[in-house]
């Protein structure tokens, strides 16, 4: 008789709450021990010039101490609620230790009476517990049914002859069981009085908690799309950008981003203030605003107050928003490049890549490239540009000698040195590129072949094993991987191809794959530009030569392979062999229904022929072939084989 067992549920809840609190556990002290061992390097707090050391303060005040772990709130949940978990946890440890032991079939005990009682004192106790637990004088007792029960079974189990050997025997008054258990549930569930609690208890979780979860996951999974990016704001991209969006329209654009909706509405009259005033002191250096909704105006003025660089105007609130904003940029442009990859939009999609650039350095469109140097400002680039030695970008600026570097009279020598260095780390590439055809010796190019444009980037300042490593970008908030960004298009303006990569070697090796075009000469452009630094980009011209296919020999299948191409296969076989078979029944049945007659026998082949035939054409027909009498039995194999 199965019953409901506290020691079992004991023992069952313990085992599967250790299966959270294992995990749990180990997450947190491995969270608390990476926040105070964790590497500089692994967190993205690298300083390679003085201009990086606030940078690599803020990520290390963000990301190490045990203030980074108070401010998360998250993992304070996570903590509290494991906590509560570990109470539950030794509270069923000691009620273990308190009522440890399974429940077993012991007539003794559920008689309560003292193992060894003689018969007197069994049925004294049978009389007396029976009349306590009769359903009749408790109706509608679940527990006090159940004891009824158990009390008849032990007493059956000690006065019954063979109950009570199959007891001593096998421990069971009904003989040797294959499988003993009992229900892994608490007693306190039979009790009447806890039926109204319990059954609210299970419908609370099961109609509300369950079904919210279930809501809660699937609405927030159902908004994001591609790279974490809402679906809403993919829309939104394919709404606003086209073939002759300009760049200075971009940062308008991802403001109106579905991520920035909730946040970036302004929260107060003096924040409306506060982006009126900005708004009118940056608006020559702004493309005019298209859209007037507060959201698009408040993410717009943040991101040009960054690029700008004139965040010291904006409040801690503004600040915050803005840094929310820099830390979705990477993903949202990456939407934005997709987006104008959908739509063919080549010249859009590199202006999106450049505005990535300029969010990595704080700069905007009129700003000279010199001004990526540590320490440069307006001054010290005009004091560059007037010297003799014309330097239009950081590309000239680095390739002069040290002593006609201009614009550094009045820096310190560490400051030099940060310069120095800089023009060290700043990207300085050689890119090959070769089109090919695979498995082609006469490298020449047909209409249709599959072509491969292989790009190589080979970084000449950085050693043989060494990595690229993160990207000079002291005022963006957050660790920046510096990439490549491939772009191969057609002099219309039509996209081929682009892709990010992500790969930090001193070489890079990247295969553009894309069907040869019509017979004709093609010039294609090729650009290879950065995703964190300005000035550094590439463009090359990839010619591209095809010729009609129809001088190419024809191709003409090897006798061993067409020997192998006529053999059956397995279906062919068994289809023949069933044919073959229902021939011979067919004849059989001709026979005997001919009863000698010559004339019958011989028309036996040709009605089997026949059916044969009509077979193998439904067979044909089921395929798709045509359905023509005319066709012999061979063609209509070989139709139904390549099928």
């Amino acid at each position: 008789m199965l019953q409901y067992d506290n020691s079992a549920f004991y023992f069952f809840a313990l085992s599967s709450l250790s299966f959270y609190l294992v995990p749990s556990w180990w997450s947190i002290l491995k969270r608390v021990v990476n926040a105070f061992t964790v590497s500089d390097e692994a967190i993205g707090a690298v300083t390679r010039t003085t201009a990086e050391k606030k940078k690599a303060e803020e990520i290390k005040k963000e990301t190490k101490g045990i203030s980074t772990l108070l401010g998360n709130r998250s993992f304070l949940l996570h903590v509290l609620f494991t906590l509560a978990v570990t109470a539950i946890f030794c509270w069923l440890l000691v009620s273990v230790s308190i009522d440890g032991e399974v429940n077993t079939f012991d007539p003794f005990h559920i008689l309560e009476i003292d193992t060894g009682a003689d018969n007197k004192a069994i049925k004294k106790a049978y009389r007396s517990l029976s009349l306590k637990y009769h359903p009749d004088k408790n109706p509608g007792d679940r527990a006090a049914e159940a004891k009824f029960m158990m009390v008849s079974k032990a007493y059956e189990a000690l006065t019954d002859e063979e109950a009570k050997r199959n007891y001593e025997l096998h421990g069971n008054p009904d003989g040797k069981q294959s499988l003993e258990v009992s229900i892994g549930l608490p007693t306190f569930l039979l009790d009447t009085n806890n039926r109204n609690l319990v059954l609210m208890v299970y419908l609370i979780f099961m109609v509300v908690l369950v079904p919210f979860g279930v809501y809660t996951y699937y609405s927030n999974s159902s908004k994001f799309g591609e790279k974490d990016v809402m679906y809403d704001t993919y829309s939104w991209f394919h709404y606003t950008l086209n073939e002759h969006t300009i760049i200075k329209s971009l940062p308008e654009l991802m403001a109106g981003s579905a991520e920035f909706r909730k946040r970036n509405m302004p929260k107060d009259s003096n924040e409306k203030s506060t982006i009126a005033k900005l708004l009118s002191g940056m608006r020559s250096q702004m493309q005019k605003p298209k859209y007037n909704h507060p959201v698009c105006v408040k993410g717009n003025v943040l991101l040009h107050a960054y690029l700008l660089r004139k965040t010291d105007a904006l409040t801690a609130g503004l600040k915050e928003d803005l840094r929310c904003m820099l830390r979705l940029s990477s993903s949202l442009l990456d939407a934005m490049i997709s987006v104008c990859q959908h739509q063919d939009s080549l010249q859009t999609a590199m202006n999106c890549i450049e505005l990535g650039q300029y969010l990595s350095q704080a700069m905007w469109v009129k700003d000279s490239s010199l001004l990526q140097l540590p320490h440069f400002t307006a001054e010290e680039i005009k004091h560059v540009e007037k010297g003799k030695q014309k330097c239009d970008g950081i590309l000239q600026y680095r390739d002069l000698p040290d002593d006609q570097k201009k614009g550094m009279n009045d820096f310190t020598d560490a400051q030099k040195a940060d310069v120095a260095a800089y023009l060290k780390l700043f990207p300085d590439i050689t890119v090959e590129s070769k089109v090919f055809v695979d498995d082609d010796e006469d490298d020449k190019v047909y209409e249709g072949d599959l072509c491969t444009v292989k790009v190589s980037i080979t970084h000449n300042n950085v050693k043989e094993g060494e990595s690229i490593g993160l990207a000079h970008a002291p005022l963006f908030p957050y660790p920046k991987q510096a990439a490549w960004w491939i772009i191969l298009g057609t002099k219309e303006g039509k996209i081929i191809n682009i892709e990010k990569i992500s790969a930090t070697a001193k070489t890079i090796h990247h295969a553009i794959k894309f069907l040869a075009p019509r017979q004709g000469e093609y010039n294609f452009d090729l650009w290879v530009k950065s995703s964190a630094y300005i000035g550094c980009d590439q463009k090359e011209s990839v010619k591209l030569t095809t010729l009609d296919n129809s001088v190419l020999p024809e191709y003409k299948i090897h006798p061993d392979d067409a020997e192998l191409d006529d053999e059956p296969t397995l279906f062919e076989e068994i289809l023949n062999a069933h044919i073959e078979q229902d021939s011979d029944d067919d004849d059989s049945d001709d026979e005997s229904d001919a009863g000698g007659d010559a004339n019958k026998k011989e028309a036996v082949p040709d009605s089997a022929a026949a059916k044969k035939k009509a077979q193998l054409q439904k067979a044909r027909q089921a395929a798709g072939g045509d359905d023509d009498d005319s066709d012999d039995d061979s063609d209509a194999e070989e139709v139904y084989a390549e099928k």
